[in-house]
């Protein structure tokens, strides 16, 4: 099993909302805290510029860093500090940041979590209830390409009760080291090369790059038997595994007709796929992205044996013995 940190919240398939963003249709293994919010939201804190303990090695953006142990009496309010500035997008609450990052306990220097060793940035969305209050305001409007480091005091992490299971007390303050990596909002799209589309007997996709819905034609033709995947935009990420999650635009069709049954371009929201889940519903779709590269847009035309067959859901657009077409634009993966 691929392994994962105890910082992420567990991700549900299907459709995660980016609030704010539009109103269009839709139909680990080792002990570790990361930032996933393990209580609600507060009043936003007051901001100071330290104190933060030194980081000692790894300094370049990238490199695993080493923090000394803090000294004297942390902060009661959230530390924050741009070791290295970044010339890249703005990073906006309720958008999905990737980075990665160390942290530490302020007292011992006990570093609980990171995710250089694990070569697999985290990408969580900066939002109330995904993530820790004091990331989602330490990060917010900061640029990626950024290292920063913040000292986190309990009401701002993980409150009175810690996180037993990474050694840490209710009364910790908490340092990390983050490199924001990359955003993606609603109106991301993959950003690959184009793939000449020369089989007339499948759909022609659209190559925009403008986070708007890529206009899909499909053939007035029978559909092909067997599942086929292919890329319209491909790109230099890594392939994605059998036992990953995917963050993605995507819209799905049905080949009889081509009505849209669901999407998330437009829809102010993006998508995240658990591939082991996705196995239990339409097997074609997660057979379609396994292998497929990060910053892609994917064609995958799924026959019914590996979609609904002949149970599909209720009151929408999908049959029994429907083909499905589907194009994902592969944000992420995790």
């Amino acid at each position: 099993m691929r392994r994962r940190s105890l910082l992420l919240a567990a991700l549900p398939a299907g459709l995660v909302t980016l609030a704010g963003c539009g109103d269009g249709k839709s139909d680990s293994s080792k002990a570790g805290a990361s930032p996933s919010s393990s209580q609600s939201s507060t009043p936003p804190p007051k901001i100071v510029d330290g104190p933060l303990p030194a980081i000692t090695a790894g300094v370049k953006f990238g490199e695993k860093p080493t923090v000394a142990k803090g000294t004297g009496e942390p902060s009661k309010n959230l530390a924050v500090k741009t070791v290295i500035a970044g010339s890249g997008r703005t990073v906006a609450e309720n958008e999905f940041i990737q980075a990665n990052y160390l942290g530490q306990i302020w007292d011992t220097g006990k570093v609980f979590d990171n995710s250089y060793d694990r070569k697999s940035p985290l990408v969580m969305q900066l939002a109330q209830g995904s993530i820790i209050d004091g990331w989602r305001y330490a990060l917010a409007g900061k640029k990626t390409g950024s290292r920063v480091e913040i000292a986190v005091p309990p009401a701002l992490g993980y409150g009175e009760s810690g996180q037993p299971q990474a050694g840490i007390k209710g009364t910790d303050t908490l340092v990390f080291v983050i490199d924001l990596i990359d955003v993606f909002s609603s109106k991301s799209s993959a950003q690959g090369k184009a793939v000449t589309q020369s089989d007339a007997g499948l759909p022609k996709v659209a190559t925009n790059t403008d986070g708007k819905v890529p206009e899909v034609t499909v053939p007035k033709a029978d559909p092909p038997k067997k599942l086929v995947s292919v890329y319209v935009l491909e790109g230099d990420g890594p392939e994605v595994k059998a036992d990953q999650t995917v963050l993605c635009q995507f819209q799905g069709l049905v080949w009889d007709g081509g009505k849209t049954f669901q999407q998330t371009y437009g829809s102010g929201r993006l998508s995240q796929f658990s591939i082991g889940q996705m196995q239990q519903t339409v097997k074609g779709l997660a057979q379609g992205l396994t292998g497929k590269k990060v910053g892609s847009r994917v064609l995958i035309v799924v026959p019914p044996d590996l979609a609904y067959g002949d149970n599909p859901p209720s009151g929408g657009v999908i049959k029994k013995g429907s083909t499905l077409v589907f194009t994902v634009d592969i944000l992420a993966a995790m």
